[in-house]
Order: structure tokens, then sequence, then C-alpha cells
């Protein structure tokens, strides 16, 4: 039965680092396809946009050879038999922020061969996303700040707690003494 989830989550991330590998090389083929289309005064490109590409081509690389060095498969070389299927690349968290990374940056590549360099602006959203985690599960927190206080304030600032069924029942025959049911102190 386990092998035969690392065999899914194999295929799964083989699968995942090939549209990866294409991800890597589609975008910037299309952007310049769109620049020859639709924006052929933009070419050649300045130096601003080149330099552009390059600041935000190179964490891109970066986060492409993470995900593949982290999610490849080890196989036997002489039986092919699967040794390690690498790390689930469908995980979330920080896994699944890098795809969004990407996924911005191609975005950013094509948006801007198609509808000009303003479409970079929209890179923005990558810190302002790490800034907003960072607010809301370190900082908030540390001085005070947190959700969960000022939605229990919004909510009436009562500390009733939801109790399961299962609860409730072993709640009641405490109360009425029964043998089945250890009373725990508070």
């Amino acid at each position: 039965m386990a092998h035969g989830a690392a065999k899914r989550i194999a295929l799964q991330n083989e699968q995942a680092l090939r549209n990866l590998r294409l991800g890597m090389f589609i975008p910037t083929l299309i952007s310049a396809v769109f620049r020859l289309l639709f924006r052929r005064s933009s070419l050649p490109p300045s130096k601003g946009s080149l330099a552009l590409y390059v600041v935000t081509y190179l964490p891109a690389l970066f986060l492409s050879r993470y995900l593949e060095r982290m999610g490849t498969t080890r196989r036997d070389p002489t039986t092919g038999a699967l040794i390690s299927p690498g790390e689930d690349l469908n995980q979330p968290g920080v896994t699944e922020w890098c795809f969004d990374i990407l996924y911005v940056t191609w975005a950013c590549q094509i948006g801007s061969g198609a509808f000009g360099e303003w479409v970079w602006w929209f890179y923005l959203v990558i810190p302002l996303y790490a800034g907003y985690k960072v607010w809301s599960n370190f900082v908030g927190p540390m001085l005070g700040w947190s959700r969960s206080a000022s939605s229990q304030a919004a909510e009436g600032g009562g500390e009733k707690e939801t109790v399961s069924k299962r609860q409730e029942k072993l709640r009641k025959r405490s109360e009425r003494g029964d043998p089945r049911v250890r009373s725990v102190r508070k």
C-alpha cells in the first residue's frame, strides 16, 4: 500500500517537473512572439526591460532548480525500480508558494510581451503577500493584534466553546456520577 503511494507521488512529481521545465522556456518564447506581433516598436527591448526580465528570471530559475532537486525521483539504474519518489510537489506550504512565484513570473513575462512593461507591477503581489503572511502570523500576534482576539471581540467576547456531541454526553454522564467517566479537574 505504501509503495503504491510512493509510485503515485513519483508519477505526479515527474509530470510536475516536465511542466516546470516547459514553463521555464515557453513564457520567454511566447513573450518574444507577442513582442513581434503586438509591440514591434519595443524591439529591441530597452536596457530597463531587459534588466527587469533578468532580475525576475533569476529567482524563478533558482526556485525551479530547487523544486527539481526536491521532487526528482531516484530509480535504480539497472532495474529502474523506484528508490525514492522525492518530496511531494503537491504539498501545501513553501512548495506551493514556490509554484505561485513561478506562475506570477511567467504571467508577467507573457503580459509584458503582449501589453507592455506596466504588467511587471503585478509582480509586487509576491512581496505584498509575503508581508501579509509575516504580519498575520508573526508580527501581529507578537504585538497582540491576532485575528482570533479581534474576531472574539467582534462576536461578543464570549468564552463559549463549541462542544461536540460526544463531549456533551460525557459531561452529562459525569454530572450524574456515572462510574464509566473519569472526572478531570481543571
